[in-house]
């Protein structure tokens, strides 16, 4: 079955099984929706959101002294990052309706922690808008920060290379190493368009010496990126259906 079919599956089941909870939440006494919440929430994020995964393999790494990059963290987690030194949490992954972002949110409220939502794409070229979303967020916000996805791989890998390219000033070739194997990250699958992203950059600079943003400004041209990547089958079997990427 195309790894697409199986997402879409995977998607209706999760919708499916969502309006069932709900739906017997609401005709729940009031005591048993107190209790029932916060199970059915962990449960969700356990299960629907694939983060028993993240109970042992958090994919957390150091970026600098003011950043650190991870996986989607689990509630009770955040007290340990927090423990890191870390005062602000940026989500990648633009589910703010969704129980694990609820949860997680309430949990950096408990803490004292500075929570921003923000959406990042991993299988397509990023847009301005969000380039330019991102380097605001990285100029206001309290550090130190967390960055994460759902994986720690493709979209924070994405946020850590350009962070450390416009905030620490690391060169951009350096930089891109957070895009890597080494995080999870496949640049066969469609997620490899967040490398060509770079590397269209990198290859311009080469032969015009252009700051990212001008060039971003003058140049870069997504949808032209999108259509000229192509990905491989089996890369992306692997990232779809084995490991469930968003």
């Amino acid at each position: 079955m195309p790894p697409g079919r199986i997402k879409q599956m995977k998607r209706a089941i999760s919708r499916g099984a969502m309006a069932a909870r709900i739906s017997v939440a609401a005709q729940a006494p009031a005591p048993v929706r107190r209790w029932f919440a916060p199970v059915v929430g962990y449960a969700d994020m356990l299960l629907f959101d694939h983060l028993f995964v993240r109970v042992l393999f958090q994919n957390r790494h150091r970026l600098s002294d003011r950043a650190w990059r991870a996986a989607q963290p689990l509630p009770y987690q955040l007290g340990r990052i927090k423990a890191l030194g870390v005062r602000t949490i940026i989500n990648l992954r633009g589910n703010a309706e969704m129980p694990t972002a609820r949860h997680e949110r309430a949990a950096c409220e408990k803490l004292g922690l500075a929570y921003v939502d923000f959406r990042l794409r991993s299988r397509d070229a990023p847009s301005k808008a969000e380039l330019h979303g991102l380097r605001r967020i990285y100029e206001t916000v309290e550090h130190p920060i967390l960055l994460h996805c759902k994986s720690g791989a493709d979209r924070a890998g994405l946020a850590s290379v350009l962070y450390l390219h416009l905030v620490d000033n690391v060169p951009m070739a350096e930089a891109k190493r957070q895009l890597s194997l080494r995080y999870g990250h496949i640049r066969h699958a469609d997620t490899g368009v967040l490398d060509v992203f770079i590397e269209q950059y990198l290859e311009h600079a080469a032969n015009e010496p252009i700051d990212f943003f001008t060039w971003v400004d003058r140049h870069y041209v997504p949808v032209d990126l999108k259509r000229s990547f192509r990905s491989r089958g089996w890369a992306n079997r692997i990232v779809d259906g084995l490991f469930g990427r968003e």
